[in-house]
């Protein structure tokens, strides 16, 4: 067989020299450290390190916003607030996030407590972050939990890629909110209230239950599922997570 001339062998050592010294996306993760939905936070983990490791992402976990600011966000791709509350941020914290989506400098995916707006232990309503959800706040939620079907409305978007016309979540409080996010986001799945068992009174009328701001540069996902630790037994859940976090970090599957 021929030899390859030098320049040829050199250009592909180098080549594979630069793609092995790649630096791996970095996805920043924010949790809560107690509560009930702790055991929610302890079952992603392991989930979230597989598809790390599939996709060679670095994970960084954190239990406090403090870690948020302009300098540290510079090194993430991707900010998920896993089951975090919009509340009790620094300053410096929300004024980095905020740039941070407005602007484009990464992706965001949110789960279920990230809508908890509205005036929490004590700390006022973040007013940004409830225009970023449809400018929307918290209402109510069924406290005793109750199974619902999930409604595909955008088949063609990444996220929903792959995801049944229809799926049901189990054990989930789904919150209501004081209107309805639709006029002021692109709704991809909403619930049918029509569904839950045990039937339940805390209804909306519309009511998505996933969606994404177009309005804002950053590729956003909000997922209101994200109660119960046996949603990583769902399948359909965990094909939805994971084109979340894959779309909103600008990969492709």
């Amino acid at each position: 067989m021929k030899a390859l001339p030098i320049t040829i062998v050199i250009a592909c050592l180098l080549a594979g020299q630069l793609f092995a010294q790649s630096p791996a996306k970095k996805v920043l993760v924010l949790y809560e450290n107690g509560g009930h939905h702790l055991a929610f936070s302890k079952r992603a983990m392991p989930w979230l390190d597989s598809v790390a490791a599939a996709r060679h992402w670095q994970l960084d976990y954190s239990t406090t916003a403090a870690v948020i600011n302009d300098s540290s966000l510079q090194h993430y791709q991707l900010v998920l607030q896993l089951d975090y509350p919009p509340y009790s941020w620094p300053d410096a914290a929300v004024k980095a996030f905020e740039s941070y989506i407005r602007q484009g400098k990464g992706g965001w995916v949110g789960l279920h407590h990230a809508t908890l707006l509205g005036e929490f232990d004590g700390f006022p309503m973040w007013n940004w972050f409830s225009s970023f959800m449809g400018d929307i706040r918290f209402k109510d939620y069924i406290a005793n939990f109750a199974t619902g079907t999930v409604a595909v409305e955008d088949t063609r978007h990444p996220v929903m890629q792959g995801i049944p016309a229809a799926f049901t979540v189990s054990n989930e409080e789904w919150y209501t909110y004081n209107k309805s996010p639709r006029p002021n986001v692109h709704v991809l799945a909403r619930v049918n209230e029509a569904s839950y068992n045990p039937p339940s009174d805390k209804k909306m009328g519309d009511h998505p239950v996933v969606w994404t701001n177009q309005h804002m540069k950053a590729r956003n996902v909000y997922i209101f599922m994200g109660h119960s630790p046996s949603h990583f037994n769902n399948a359909a859940y965990t094909k939805l997570l994971a084109n979340a976090l894959i779309w909103a970090i600008g990969e492709k599957k």
